[in-house]
């Protein structure tokens, strides 16, 4: 063989391979991914980084296309195994140049430009489309959307099972599934930027990007626990940080009244997370040390009121309060089980959830001593009252009408009303410091009304006081212990709340 044929075998070689394969990057971890990378073969390199101040990605990225039997796209990734929940918002930068350039969450088998893989992918056009490649060199197939343009998406592997879940920000979710055996346990998971055209680059803002690794079927709620991040959200642009996380549980953020740090409970104990030096330190609540996640902060920001196990079965949890810097706790409740939601704007007194009678109800009860005054009398849960800042309301949450609602009723308990009337199981109603929203828990159909489980999909919502149609204001993998008591900053521009995620996976 002579030197000619064999030099035109080696460069035949050479293209295939970077044809089929990826030209990743010298620099690794951009953010929570371990690797950014050009799939295929593209003529203008991508890129990949991450603005730890903002939390955001920002991708670039060419590429003929996705589909057929090959892929070329830019990708950040890294490599995962079992189920995982991918949740991101995203938007173009630009007007574009092709219609079908396209970005979303991608689940590969390998680098290979003709891998088996599954992927959420929205379009420039608005097309969003749950697309996959059963085997290696097979076609592209794909499910189509009714929804058009979204700006959130999320992609759930649960089992051989591909969820896609995607939103017009402040919208509940569409979506579409896709079963599939081909994939391996090990995969790659990550975000892309494809151009639909060799020769244009084009670029994608990622936003709220979390990668959640749900809880095992098998978990025994209240005995195993994943891990948690306290976040901090902007209500109105939606935008999210993390601001501490624990292979552990951490449940119902407070915000203080000087804006400077969160109360939070785990372990049983009660936590005080300064923002600025994201250092917790343990609050003294004296003997009182099985704290539940119903904990309140009074109006003047100078009380902690406290939920936690008496020690006595015959009672279970009971409230106290103590000083908000700690203290010498006081007993508040004759007997239990009652759970605190809530203090008065004057401080005189405090409201809570009680089992008495065989029902749980919401009861009102003096500080300075005197009888429990029951408020809601009516078969089924009541739960969650909170105190409107003005003192002239007291909003809970009720099961009366079939589903979990949120209701309003006067401080005397008389002219009770129903606030929501859709297709969800609504919790927690938090009124902001200016009196003018409502931030809330929604779980959807597949939680039984009166329950409020742990790590399910749930939707925190927005809603006037006066009324209106409530809006999505975060998509979270959480439930109890996200947002059980007020969490508003004191500027009414924020809230605090627990998103959940296997750590030790």
């Amino acid at each position: 063989m002579n030197t000619t044929l064999i030099n035109k075998m080696l460069m035949a070689a050479l293209v295939f391979l970077l044809s089929t394969t990826a030209s990743e990057d010298a620099h690794s971890q951009v953010g929570v991914f371990d690797h950014s990378a050009d799939i295929g073969k593209v003529f203008h390199k991508g890129s990949a980084r991450y603005d730890a101040a903002k939390d955001q990605y920002d991708l670039t990225g060419a590429g003929a296309n996705m589909w057929f039997g090959k892929d070329e796209f830019h990708y950040l990734y890294k490599k995962m195994t079992g189920d995982f929940i991918l949740q991101a918002q995203a938007a173009f930068v630009g007007k574009g140049t092709d219609m079908h350039r396209k970005f979303g969450w991608m689940i590969r088998n390998s680098l290979d430009t003709s891998s088996a893989m599954v992927s959420a992918q929205v379009h420039g056009d608005g097309l969003t489309s749950l697309q996959y490649r059963k085997t290696t060199g097979a076609n592209v197939e794909e499910k189509r959307s009714s929804i058009k343009a979204p700006d959130v998406v999320q992609l759930e592997r649960r089992g051989n099972r591909y969820i896609m879940s995607t939103a017009h920000f402040g919208e509940a979710y569409v979506v579409e599934e896709y079963m599939d055996s081909t994939l391996n346990n090990e995969v790659y998971v990550g975000i892309f930027v494809c151009s639909h055209n060799k020769d244009v680059v084009e670029e994608v803002l990622y936003d709220n990007v979390r990668i959640n690794v749900p809880a095992k079927s098998t978990f025994t709620p209240y005995r195993d626990y994943i891990g948690s991040r306290i976040e901090t959200m902007d209500v109105t642009s939606g935008k999210r940080m993390v601001e501490y996380t624990e292979p552990v549980s951490l449940q119902a953020p407070n915000w203080t009244l000087d804006g400077k740090s969160l109360i939070y409970n785990s372990g049983g104990l009660i936590y005080k997370l300064d923002l600025a030096t994201k250092k917790p330190i343990v609050i003294n609540t004296g003997f009182v040390k099985s704290n539940n996640n119903d904990h309140v902060i009074s109006f003047d920001g100078k009380m902690l009121g406290l939920s936690s196990s008496s020690g006595d079965k015959k009672y279970g949890s009971m409230v106290y309060v103590v000083p908000i810097n700690g203290g010498v706790p006081t007993q508040v409740t004759p007997v239990g089980p009652s759970y605190l939601h809530g203090f008065s704007p004057d401080g005189k007194y405090v409201i809570y959830t009680a089992q008495r009678n065989n029902d749980f109800d919401i009861y009102k009860k003096d500080l300075k001593g005197g009888d429990e005054v029951n408020l809601t009398n009516f078969p089924g849960l009541d739960d969650g009252s909170e105190y409107s800042p003005d003192g002239k309301y007291i909003y809970f949450n009720s099961t009366r009408s079939g589903l979990m609602q949120l209701w309003r009723m006067k401080p005397d308990g008389s002219q009770q009303e129903q606030l929501t009337f859709d297709e969800y199981n609504n919790w927690f109603p938090h009124i902001s410091p200016d009196g003018k929203m409502i931030a809330f828990l929604t779980f959807g159909k597949d939680v039984k009304p009166d329950d409020h489980p742990f790590y399910k999909h749930v939707y925190l919502r927005l809603m006037p006081v006066a009324g209106g149609k409530p809006t999505v204001i975060a998509y979270l993998y959480g439930g109890q212990g996200s947002i059980n008591t007020p969490s508003w900053s004191p500027d009414s521009k924020k809230i605090a709340f627990v998103s959940n995620t296997d750590f030790s996976e």
